[in-house]
């Protein structure tokens, strides 16, 4: 399978994340973007389609001489397993595929959870118009997510 930058680069600040061990780490863009031979608006674009809440990650920047990009993953805490962007009033089929592949990748869903899960999210399932099928999906969720988690 061939990778392109886009790959490269997630890859590379998800090892980063890694070897962080808090899961929080501060870079410069344009010093990420020299030592990986790219723009900074490559990383910006990684960034804003990769490292997003959906998918388990909040980006923070700051600007100035200084200025630098904190990247914290999300981890799901034992006093409050869910976080709230996850259980929201309605939700895209692409944003619960996010939360459904990040809930996996965090060891909350097993792989055949995830996909029953995704299946059931589709919209040639959930025949309603919009916006009732979003809502209809997030309701879907959060009942199958709720009922996984009691076995848990």
């Amino acid at each position: 399978m061939s990778r392109n930058l886009s790959d490269y680069i997630e890859q590379y600040i998800k090892d980063l994340l890694d070897q962080a061990g808090d899961g929080t780490i501060d870079i410069q863009r344009n010093l990420l973007a020299e030592k990986l031979g790219c723009v900074p608006s490559q990383i910006n674009y990684v960034l804003e389609t990769r490292f997003t809440p959906e998918r388990g990650y909040l980006v923070e920047s700051r600007r100035g001489g200084g200025g630098y990009i904190r990247i914290n993953r999300l981890t799901l805490e034992s006093g409050n397993p869910v976080p709230k962007w996850v259980l929201v009033p309605t939700l895209s089929q692409d944003a619960a595929l996010h939360r459904i592949a990040w809930l996996e990748e965090a060891g909350w869903l097993t792989g055949r959870e995830a996909a029953l899960m995704s299946a059931a999210m589709a919209r040639s399932i959930l025949k309603v118009s919009l916006p009732e099928r979003d809502v209809l999906r997030a309701a879907l969720f959060r009942a199958m997510l709720t009922a996984l988690l009691k076995y848990s």
